[in-house]
């Protein structure tokens, strides 16, 4: 009996051992095996052949903006495209504030404007004399400047709209900060108009029932405070002529040309052409280029996946990265276009490159 008791005491010690060993494991760092692919020519990241997993954010902006979602598509593709990272989206008040959570490291990725980028990398505008360490990844999608009138409006034009009852966008906003930095280019005044400081659904409303003439939107294009006026009354968008293109880009190189597709609002027969600013997620110059390089891969090689969540990605290619780019690439991003076939123009090679 006594021996009998012998054998099942040494047995409950040595189960209780292997709990114990079993619950320290848990607690331990997961190494996650990123294998060379021989057959396909890709290896592992440059640094080690397993990679502890590595914890992702990405600033993006409100939930009820594209960012959001946008970023919530990323962080899909990259849990599932990428084995060692495991990415989640964060929530906030867009560029300005994305650009610090970068500086402070409290994001890896973020979502931000090109005119705020270009601004905040060049030490320009708010972000004078302190220039921040930021380089972009890949690009996401144009905003548009939409200045729109009801189609029984004398207003042809954009000089047309002197005089006339203008909203300018909300106070503080990126359409209104857009709106400012556009008219000053073309050499139009706010004393030239009767302005108004009204966000997107007050302008929408104000323009359908006749209390202003012309409303601005710097947004992606088709946007729903538009489209909602477009149930009750006719509208047209103001097309800006190659000319003042011209001159607004000479101005401001973080705009670009673009043309709005026909039928991107009910009745708009011909394309429309406007100054855009493209979007960009961008990362610290210290991010480790094996991670951008295998997130830029990852993101360029699953476009459908951010499709099928928002069709404004159907503009997220190496080659509208590359042509509306307005700071340097990351080095790991420049990896994957050189390794995919595309030639980086020079200005958009980073400093620690050259």
């Amino acid at each position: 009996m006594k021996k009998r008791m012998s054998w099942l005491f040494a047995g409950l010690l040595v189960l209780s051992m292997l709990l114990v060993l079993g619950g320290c494991a848990e607690d331990e760092p997961v190494d996650v095996d990123v294998p060379d692919d021989e057959e396909n020519g890709e290896e592992a990241p440059d640094d080690a052949a397993t990679v502890d997993t590595q914890f992702l954010s990405i600033a993006t902006g409100g939930t009820g903006g594209v960012y959001y979602p946008y970023g919530g598509g990323v962080s899909t593709v990259l849990n599932r495209e990428v084995p060692y990272l495991r990415a989640s989206t964060e929530v906030t008040g867009a560029s300005v504030e994305n650009i610090v959570m970068i500086a402070e490291g409290t994001a890896e990725l973020a979502t931000v404007m090109n005119d705020v980028l270009y601004q905040a990398y060049h030490a320009e505008g708010r972000f004078e004399d302190d220039p921040q360490d930021v380089r972009s990844v890949f690009l996401m999608y144009p905003h548009h400047f939409h200045v729109v009138v009801l189609d029984d409006t004398d207003v042809y034009d954009i000089y047309d709209i002197e005089g006339k009852r203008v909203s300018v966008g909300a106070p503080g906003s990126g359409t209104e900060f857009k709106t400012d930095l556009v008219l000053s280019a073309l050499g139009i005044s706010y004393d030239d108009m009767d302005i108004m400081r009204l966000p997107f659904a007050e302008t929408g409303e104000d323009l359908r029932d006749g209390r202003i003439d012309v409303g601005f939107w710097d947004v992606a294009a088709p946007t729903s405070s538009i489209m909602e006026i477009t149930a009750t009354r006719d509208i047209r968008l103001i097309n800006f002529t190659d000319e003042q293109m011209e001159t607004i880009l000479s101005e401001y190189p973080f705009y670009s040309r673009f043309e709005m597709p026909p039928e991107t609002y009910p009745n708009q027969d011909e394309p429309i052409v406007n100054p855009s600013v493209w979007n960009t997620v961008i990362a610290s110059a210290d991010y480790p280029e094996d991670f951008v390089y295998d997130i830029t891969k990852a993101v360029f090689e699953n476009q459908e996946h951010l499709i099928a969540i928002h069709h404004f990605a159907e503009y997220s290619t190496p080659e509208n990265a590359l042509e509306h780019a307005v700071v340097p690439f990351h080095p790991g991003a420049v990896r994957y276009f050189e390794e995919a076939g595309f030639d980086v123009p020079d200005e958009l090679i980073p400093p620690e490159m050259q």
